[in-house]
């Protein structure tokens, strides 16, 4: 290589290149989108002689920062909606919304999210009473943390037709007094919002993109749970070029037929690919609705709430492996994972046919049982979460605290860990997963399952290259010829970083 085009650069940095066979190095040679040489800094420059230089010997290369669970389009919107994150009382959330409602035209729907309950001090569900106190012009849908509970006022309800005779929706329930939509009975009041326009949903997953890339990040798996424009936004994005992210999108099971009959599978090419399935086997802990093997919740609320059945992720799983994409299932409490383990050992033979990697998503709290049948299984896992949940565990499932967000064990038992945020639930922030993963302590101070902490460079791992190898991206998350010249660079691991992409 000796004549020196244009788009060949050196960079000069300390490499961590996660390479067992050149695990660091000095410089790194790109060109045309790709690695082409790692080594020395005088190996590589005798390569390519009048290749641009960049000096970044200050600081730390790596491969790209991943995101492994967002819903990417959903995070877009959330930039300018009303944030409840941090809210510690429901007076604070009458303040917040009371602001929000005297700068908006009376009649403009207010939606937000970001709460919790435990954070906010309440042992029931909130009632639509509250909000009416502060926003009785304005109809008000709010989302839990976790997503999986919403809050809406009294007019929200009444566009929306919910009375107290109203009946609970399949995989929902109406909370009487009403205010309170656990599930998919939030759908009921969302799907009378105004719906976005075309223009909205380009300009959302341009700013949820946007706001990953400056955060460090090369690459994101978006994770359904979102209506079809927004994946259609972000394919739009890529066509344009305008997407500075490479995307690992899921769409929802119930879209399975249509993907069939479009033939969506595996389409490894340009920034944009559909690649998995997902499924919800239960809620959340903060909504009480995590699907628990009895004695269930410890404040004697119950065992939450079943969702997709096991049944129905076996014969849908195998469909979805048939045409190359990897089932994908949301799995919180210790029994939504035990039955969800137990659909997996029966696909395990068509995944291994296929050369695709099951997935649960979260896998939060686990019977120790369970844990070693993860093996070979990726955990899609947010370490953040372990922030906020630590009280709420301690308090509502004392008897599985030390196989909550067990990192460490999963990671022995042969799970491949892949870490995210699961934005909007939690901002997209790689420092507090590094906190989180290796200190093990929640907002509190508290250890939660101390032996569960992992080290730095497992953290960059799964970060980097473990979501690159649950999404069949075999080509990144590593610094080695031929993989993708996306990279991330620190002034220390867990500190500041910026994406670098060549």
């Amino acid at each position: 290589m000796t004549s020196a085009d244009a788009d060949l650069k050196v960079l000069h940095a300390r490499a961590l290149t996660l390479d067992p066979a050149r695990p660091q190095a000095e410089a790194v040679l790109a060109g045309g989108g790709r690695v082409l040489a790692v080594g020395g800094r005088e190996e590589v420059a005798a390569l390519a002689p009048r290749a641009r230089i960049l000096d970044h010997r200050d600081l730390i290369l790596t491969p790209g920062l991943a995101e492994a669970h967002i819903h990417l389009v959903s995070y877009g919107f959330s930039l300018s909606e009303l944030n409840l994150h941090g809210a510690r009382s429901v007076s604070e959330v009458q303040a917040r919304v009371a602001q929000r409602a005297m700068n908006t035209p009376a009649g403009t729907w207010i939606r937000g999210g970001g709460f919790l309950l435990s954070e906010l001090g309440l042992n029931e569900y909130p009632t639509a009473a509250v909000l009416d106190e502060v926003s009785p012009h304005h109809p008000v849908l709010l989302y839990s943390r976790d997503l999986h509970l919403s809050w809406a006022n009294s007019l929200a309800l009444r566009l929306a037709g919910v009375t107290n005779a109203t009946p609970d929706p399949e995989g929902g329930r109406i909370v009487r007094p009403l205010g309170t939509l656990l599930e998919g009975a939030s759908e009921l009041v969302a799907r009378v919002r105004p719906v976005p326009s075309e223009a909205e949903y380009l300009a959302a997953a341009k700013a949820g993109a946007d706001d990953l890339a400056a955060r460090g990040y090369v690459s994101a798996h978006t994770m359904a749970f979102e209506p079809p424009e927004a994946p259609r936004a972000l394919q739009t994005l890529a066509a344009r070029g305008e997407l500075p992210l490479r995307v690992w999108a899921t769409l929802p099971h119930a879209r399975l037929s249509l993907a069939r009959d479009l033939g969506v599978g595996l389409n490894p090419g340009g920034l944009f690919q559909w690649g998995g399935v997902k499924f919800f086997a239960d809620g959340a802990l903060g909504s009480r609705t995590a699907w628990l093997h009895p004695p269930g919740f410890a404040d004697g609320s119950g065992t939450g709430i079943a969702l997709d059945s096991p049944d129905l992720i076996r014969e849908l799983g195998a469909e979805a492996l048939r045409l190359g994409l990897t089932p994908v299932t949301h799995a919180i409490g210790d029994r939504a994972n035990t039955e969800v383990l137990g659909a997996y050992d029966a696909l395990r033979p068509l995944a291994a046919e296929k050369g695709v990697r099951l997935r649960i998503e979260h896998a939060q709290h686990l019977r120790p049982e369970d844990i070693p049948r993860f093996r070979g299984f990726t955990a899609s896992v947010q370490p953040i979460h372990l922030q906020a949940d630590g009280a709420m565990i301690r308090h509502l499932l004392p008897h599985l605290t030390e196989t909550s967000y067990a990192f460490r064990s999963l990671r022995d038992a042969g799970a491949l860990l892949a870490f995210g945020s699961d934005a909007p639930v939690a901002p997209p922030e790689y420092r507090a997963n590094f906190a989180a993963a290796i200190t093990r302590r929640d907002d509190e101070g508290e250890p939660i399952a101390p032996g569960e902490a992992l080290t730095q460079e497992d953290v960059l791992w799964a970060h980097t290259r473990g979501p690159a190898l649950a999404a069949g991206w075999e080509d990144e998350g590593i610094i080695r010829p031929g993989a993708r010249a996306a990279f991330t660079l620190w002034d220390r691991l867990g500190g500041n970083a910026r994406a670098l992409v060549l």
